[in-house]
């Protein structure tokens, strides 16, 4: 390899360490649930698109009603990964009795072109797509199923909005620095640190934001006492199965954590279908169809990392005013 291509390579691997890490192992999550459309799977969806919290572009969604239903399931896919790789799910929740709104976060689907971030603007989708399920019916009870960078935005964003009733996480990064630091490991046999300052400030530069400002492990405490379920793959190559760990160590009650043995990331689903169905949709079977809807009051939290009470709307101004 030339000087030059190996200049170019670590330019490459930089960029995709950043803020990318987690590309090459979604597609992945393509393979597990890859269909082409609703209309393979015999879906009665609807394509949508909605606001997001702040921002001047629409989300792209499929909203697939089931007449009857009481309940909205939320399905986020990852990182540079379109709503068609969680069809497959979707279609599983739809027989199970639920309403499901699929999306994709924008800029990571089909819509490309655009800076994405690895959770931070990312909020206002969700946000956004909360908004949109609640408008559609809002009598329904809501939960999320979310996958990797999808599932720590779930995370960031329950914590700041209580609608979502019940959330299903698989393979989610506790920090945006543990996700960086377990693929600069895989890739650069060097010390990581001096490294870090340089990124830190890149991504600031490039970006916008600072590593600090994406910690799922800083704000999973605050959705108690919805409940949570924790999925994630012992094998997973990238995302460290440890963070699964830190995210569940630190999550209040009710809560569950599943570690898959033998498969990578998002790949709980292909070590045994039938069993990872059953746990999704029971879950949401005892907590959201059986279970009495909570009463629960926002939480803000303060510049010492305390919390008081607000209304919603404050709540989310408090919050997302930072991601806009």
């Amino acid at each position: 390899m030339s000087q030059f291509q190996q200049i170019r390579h670590f330019h490459l691997s930089l960029k995709q360490i950043l803020i990318g890490g987690l590309g090459s192992g979604i597609g992945l999550l393509g393979i597990l649930f890859a269909v082409f459309s609703p209309y393979e799977l015999d879906l009665p969806a609807e394509e949508v698109v909605f606001p997001p919290r702040h921002g001047d572009y629409q989300v792209r969604g499929w909203y697939i009603p089931r007449p009857g239903a009481t309940t909205t399931i939320l399905v986020c896919p990852g990182y540079r990964t379109e709503m068609s790789n969680v069809l497959g799910m979707s279609a599983l929740l739809w027989k199970a009795g639920h309403n499901v709104l699929a999306f994709e976060y924008f800029g990571h689907g089909k819509v490309v072109g655009r800076s994405v971030t690895l959770g931070f603007r990312e909020i206002n989708d969700f946000i956004g797509a909360v908004a949109y399920a609640k408008g559609r019916d809002p009598q329904v009870r809501l939960g999320a199923v979310a996958y990797s960078m999808g599932a720590a935005v779930a995370i960031m964003s329950c914590a700041r909005n209580t609608d979502v009733e019940a959330l299903v996480l698989d393979s989610s990064f506790a920090t945006h620095r543990s996700a960086v630091d377990y693929n600069f490991r895989h890739v650069f046999p060097l010390p990581p640190a001096p490294f870090f300052w340089i990124a830190d400030y890149l991504l600031w530069w490039r970006a916008g934001y600072r590593f600090s400002q994406v910690e799922p492990l800083r704000d999973i405490a605050r959705i108690a006492p919805r409940p949570i379920l924790l999925i994630h793959s012992l094998k997973d190559s990238i995302v460290d199965p440890h963070d699964a760990s830190l995210l569940y160590a630190a999550a209040g009650e009710p809560k569950e954590l599943w570690f898959v043995p033998g498969v990578d990331h998002c790949g709980a689903y292909f070590a045994d279908r039938a069993i990872y169905t059953a746990k999704v949709i029971g879950f949401f079977e005892r907590h959201l169809k059986s279970n009495p809807r909570l009463h629960l009051v926002e939480q803000v939290p303060t510049e010492r990392g305390k919390t008081e009470t607000a209304g919603a709307s404050s709540s989310l101004n408090a919050h997302l005013s930072e991601a806009s």
